[in-house]
């Protein structure tokens, strides 16, 4: 049953990509990576803030951002203002401080809907990852490499595959819908 690691292996850098989607949804603290995704024009090339800059947690709700090289703080201002985070840093010329407000109830279930959302993409890639894995299979039965009790055995193993890592993402989903309601 060659490909069995194959699709084992797809379906859990599905969930890895998840858990990295959901690290960038801000639930009412300050975390580092939420500003993953910001990029910064740095001499021409879009360059990921942490790696120009340090970036640390100073209180619950606040991040500061220390620019290496001094000279680039206005850019990752602007990289910061122009992106869909809805913060508004604080220049002091050597350092950028963010204060996350308080989430308000509605931008919170906005969050759990984003969070719900993510969470059935993953599931649909599963999905798709297991049924490329049975038509897989299905051609090794047709080319002779597995017997018809084979082909039933490693459609049941994908399917519970498929079963467990689908469970496995509602709980992860779960977590961060708890984490994103929590006053």
């Amino acid at each position: 049953m060659a490909g069995k690691q194959d699709y084992q292996g797809k379906m859990t850098k599905t969930v890895a990509a998840l858990e990295s989607e959901y690290s960038t949804i801000r639930a009412g603290r300050a975390n580092p990576a939420i500003l993953d995704k910001v990029r910064v024009d740095y001499y021409g090339t879009l360059t990921p803030i942490n790696q120009i800059a340090a970036v640390s947690i100073t209180e619950a709700r606040n991040l500061t951002i220390q620019p290496w090289d001094v000279s680039q703080i206005r850019a990752i201002e602007k990289a910061i203002l122009t992106s869909d985070l809805d913060v508004n840093p604080q220049n002091d010329g050597k350092v950028l401080r963010i204060a996350f407000p308080p989430l308000t109830e509605e931008r919170r279930k906005e969050l759990v809907k984003t969070v719900r959302k993510y969470a059935e993409d993953a599931k649909v890639a599963i999905r798709s990852i297991r049924r490329d894995a049975i038509e897989s299979l299905k051609e090794q039965k047709k080319s002779g490499e597995l017997t018809e009790d084979d082909l039933k055995d490693a459609e049941k193993k994908v399917q519970d595959s498929t079963d467990r890592f689908c469970k496995e993402i509602d709980g992860i989903a779960s977590k961060k819908e708890k984490e994103i309601m929590e006053i």
